[in-house]
């Protein structure tokens, strides 16, 4: 009786859930459409999250954000490959064929399940082989755990976006962090640790897991698990080219901070993650907009012409915005560290240091990933893995070599090396196999821009000392720049307000 009264609760309270929903995504799809909202969601609650995460960063202290640092960046190199690539296939699949989701779900989800299980086994021994015991290996499996429960969750919202449910999934792409913020502000008032913020995010994590299987059962009725091994065999073939990719980016990006951890100090890694966060939060831009040319040049694939005009255009728009951006670092980046109150001036120094250094990596980027676009877009996704791993190969080698001496710094520095390495590689591929031309007169007005831009900030600062109005003034004098140097023109100007 008791067990039926509870199921009952249980069925009314999601079909509540359900019902939020349902109205949240029809409300969403009257007011703002599908990729529109999308896009604000991300840019509302990322960059708040940057924010509340230097905030925790600082309650920790450095010497224990940078263990969680480590660990996080250890279990998100181990599960960028747990999934084998079975996400992006599945969406893919689904996308082309509805008959895929019903004949091979069965199968997928007892396979993720085990090798969940596996990866997390391989999580904890990779852990005791790199050092850490007892309660530190402790905090590993849980945040592996979360994690790899993390990517179930987002194989789950595949199938959301395969059937083209964008608001909803767009609504669920947000409710882990928004529930995080909410439990971080709830524990300051009581004293935020480690262990705590890891329990934090186990919570909000197994909620939002909870909510998306029941939804996806609601929408697509219960799933039957029947583990079939040819089905298995085929998928994970397929899905492994997925994988091999997943795991270059994910050492690519997160190598340097466990490797801080294990040969310097967790304070290191704490002070290279301060600055790195910023790295990521400036380069959703080019994560927003670099998808968008791609679909073009995918669409021009035979017509080098158009796909010229394209790179032409393309490299003002996603180069123009972060031209300012690191502009602001480069000559007021101690700004964004303001929320650090319990660091000394020489922890705030390192910090913003390896923030400048950083940025400098995020200009290169801004020049030269859209060439990396052009590449994958038409089907030379292979010379950019390869480039991609000499790449990781280059910074592991100059982490064993630089960063016993120099600790964070040296991290950043070596990140912008292999930036470099791998932008001469794209306009070299570029050159040689996509066949189109490089816009070196469009590069050399906006390096030219860039100049001009930082003379002023310097100016600026020699006259004024004020971070806020020398970025207001600086900001107006850029749109001027941008004129003078001819990478705004008027007559595009007065043919896209014609357009409009």
């Amino acid at each position: 009786m008791l067990r039926q009264q509870a199921g009952v609760r249980f069925h009314v309270c999601f079909s509540r859930i359900f019902a939020a929903f349902t109205y949240a995504s029809a409300f969403i799809k009257k007011f703002f459409g599908n990729i529109s909202f999308v896009v604000l969601l991300n840019l509302l609650v990322k960059p708040g999250w940057v924010v509340v995460e230097n905030l925790v960063q600082d309650r920790l202290g450095h010497a224990a954000f940078g263990t969680f640092t480590a660990l996080s960046a250890w279990t998100l190199i181990i599960a960028s490959v747990s999934d084998l690539g079975t996400t992006q296939l599945m969406t893919k699949r689904v996308a082309a064929s509805p008959d895929f989701l019903p004949e091979y779900f069965p199968t997928l989800l007892p396979l993720k399940g085990w090798l969940m299980a596996v990866f997390l086994g391989i999580t904890v021994a990779v852990g005791a082989v790199l050092g850490y015991r007892g309660h530190v290996l402790l905090l590993l499996a849980l945040i592996g755990a979360g994690l790899l429960l993390t990517q179930y969750t987002q194989f789950l919202r595949g199938a959301l976006q395969a059937h083209q449910r964008f608001n909803t999934d767009a609504v669920l792409s947000i409710l882990e962090k928004a529930l995080l913020l909410l439990m971080v502000l709830g524990l300051l008032p009581i004293g935020l640790t480690l262990d705590r913020y890891v329990g934090a995010r186990s919570a909000a994590v197994l909620f939002t897991f909870v909510v998306l299987y029941g939804l996806v059962s609601r929408l697509y009725g219960r799933v039957r698990y029947r583990l079939r091994w040819d089905h298995a065999r085929t998928l994970l073939r397929d899905s492994m080219p997925f994988a091999l990719i997943a795991l270059l980016y994910g050492l690519n990006e997160r190598v340097d901070m466990g490797m801080l951890e294990r040969l310097v100090s967790a304070k290191e890694a704490s002070y290279y993650a301060g600055a790195y966060r910023w790295v990521d939060a400036v380069m959703m831009y080019l994560w927003t907009v670099l998808p968008l040319f791609f679909a073009k040049f995918a669409l021009a694939t035979h017509r080098r012409e158009e796909q010229q005009e394209l790179l032409w255009f393309g490299q003002r728009v996603v180069t123009v915005p972060l031209l300012f951006v690191c502009a602001f670092v480069l000559f007021r980046g101690e700004v964004l560290f303001w929320q650090f109150t319990h660091s000394s001036p020489e922890e705030l120094g390192r910090m913003t240091l390896c923030l400048k250094i950083l940025f400098v990596n995020v200009l290169v980027h801004a020049f030269f990933a859209i060439y990396s676009t052009l590449l994958t877009s038409t089907s030379q996704e292979r010379p950019v893995s390869w480039l991609v791993a000499g790449s990781i190969a280059l910074n592991v080698g100059l982490n064993f070599v630089l960063l016993p001496r120099y600790g964070a710094v040296a991290a950043a520095v070596n990140t912008l090396l292999c930036a470099v390495f791998v932008s001469v590689g794209y306009l070299w591929l570029v050159r040689k196999q996509a066949g189109v031309a490089i816009p070196w007169r469009v590069l050399a007005q906006l390096l030219l821009a860039f100049g001009l831009l930082c003379g002023t900030f310097l100016g600026l600062r020699l006259l004024i000392d004020q971070w806020l109005i020398e970025s207001v003034l600086a900001g107006i004098g850029f749109v001027g720049i941008l004129f003078l140097t001819n990478i705004v023109r008027v007559a595009e100007l007065r043919k896209l307000l014609k357009r409009g």
